[in-house]
C-alpha cells in the first residue's frame, strides 16, 4: 500500500485556482492523497500522456463512427453499384427495344411501301384487264361482223339457209355454226364441180393437161369465147363432115360449091329440112355409136 506523501504547499497551488474551481476544491481539501495524484498529474509527461490517451480515444470513436460511416458508404455504395447495374440493365434492354422498335418501324414503312406498291400493280392490273377486255369485246364485235357478212354473201351464191337445232345462244359461236354449215355445203358443191369440169376437161381440151388445183381449172372453163358454143361449132363440123362422107359413101354426085353457098338458102328452109332430116340422123348417130341427147339440135342455129 503506497505511503502518504506529504502534500505539497498550498502556495503552489494558488495560480491554478483562479481558472479551474475543482482544483481550487482539490487545493483546499485535507486529503493528502488527493493532493499527491494532483501534483503527478500536473507533471508534463503525465500530461501529455493523457493527452495523447485521450487524443487515442478520441480517435479510436472517431475510427470507430469512421468505420460505422465506411460501412454505411460501402452499403449505399453496393445500393448503388446495383441500381447502376440494373440502371445499365434497363439502358441495355432499352437499347434493344429502341433497335426492335426502329427494325419494326423500317419494316412497317418497307411492307407499307410494299402495300402501296402493290395497290398500284393490282390498280394497274385491273386498267389493263379492262381495257384488254374492251379490246377483246371490240374484235369479238368485228369477227361477228365479218363472218355474218361471209354468211349473207354464202346464202347470196347459194340461195340456201340454214337454221341451228341446237344453238349456243352465243352470237359469235351461232355465227361461226352458220359458217361451218355454208362452209360443208360450199365444199361438196366444189367437189361435184371439179368432178364434172374433170370429166368435161378432155372434150374441151383435148391437147391439154387437166390443172392440179380446182381454181385453175375452173379458170380453164371461163376463157373470153363462149366454150359451149365453141363445142357446138366443133361438133357441127363434124357432123358436116360425116354427111358428106355418108354422101359419098352412097355414091350420089353433090355440088359441094353449090351446098357451102348459104346465101343459096333461107334459115327457115334450112330449120325445116334438119327436121325432116332428123329421122335419118338418128339411124347414122347410132351407126356411128354417138347416143343424141333429147335437146332439139334445132334449137340455136349456129352460121
Amino acid at each position: 500500500m503506497m505511503s502518504k506523501t506529504p502534500a505539497p504547499p498550498r502556495s503552489s497551488f494558488t495560480s491554478k485556482a483562479a481558472y479551474d474551481p475543482y482544483l481550487e476544491a482539490l487545493i483546499s481539501s485535507d486529503d493528502e492523497e488527493e493532493v499527491l495524484a494532483f501534483d503527478v498529474l500536473e507533471r508534463p509527461m503525465i500530461k501529455e500522456l493523457i493527452r495523447i490517451g485521450a487524443q487515442f480515444i478520441g480517435y479510436r470513436e472517431y475510427a470507430s463512427k469512421t468505420e460505422e460511416k465506411l460501412t454505411e458508404v460501402n452499403e449505399r455504395a453496393d445500393i448503388l453499384a446495383q441500381k447502376l447495374e440494373q440502371s445499365e440493365e434497363a439502358r441495355k434492354k432499352a437499347e434493344a427495344d429502341a433497335t426492335q422498335a426502329r427494325a419494326e418501324a423500317n419494316k412497317a414503312k418497307t411492307d407499307a411501301a410494299g402495300v402501296e406498291d402493290l395497290r398500284k400493280r393490282l390498280h394497274d392490273a385491273e386498267t389493263s384487264l379492262s381495257e384488254h377486255i374492251a379490246a377483246q369485246s371490240a374484235r369479238e364485235e368485228a369477227i361477228l361482223k365479218r363472218i355474218r357478212t361471209q354468211n349473207r354473201r354464202f346464202v347470196n351464191r347459194t340461195a340456201q339457209e340454214f337454221e341451228l337445232e341446237d344453238p349456243d345462244n352465243d352470237p359469235l359461236l351461232d355465227a361461226v355454226s352458220f359458217l361451218e354449215f355454208h362452209g360443208t355445203e360450199a365444199r361438196e358443191g366444189i367437189d361435184q364441180v371439179k368432178a364434172g369440169l374433170s370429166r368435161l376437161f378432155p372434150y374441151f381440151f383435148p391437147k391439154k393437161e387437166e390443172p392440179v388445183t380446182f381454181l385453175a381449172l375452173a379458170k380453164c372453163f371461163n376463157p373470153p369465147e363462149d366454150l359451149g358454143l365453141k363445142m357446138r361449132h366443133e361438133n357441127m363440123k363434124v357432123a358436116v363432115e360425116s354427111d358428106v362422107a355418108l354422101v359419098v359413101d352412097s355414091q350420089q354426085t353433090i355440088d359441094c360449091a353449090k351446098v357451102g353457098d348459104t346465101e343459096q338458102i333461107e334459115q327457115t328452109k334450112w330449120r325445116s329440112l334438119i327436121k325432116a332430116a332428123k329421122p335419118n340422123t338418128k339411124k347414122i348417130l347410132s351407126y356411128l355409136g354417138i347416143k343424141p341427147s333429147s335437146t332439139p339440135s334445132s334449137s340455136k342455129p349456129e352460121v
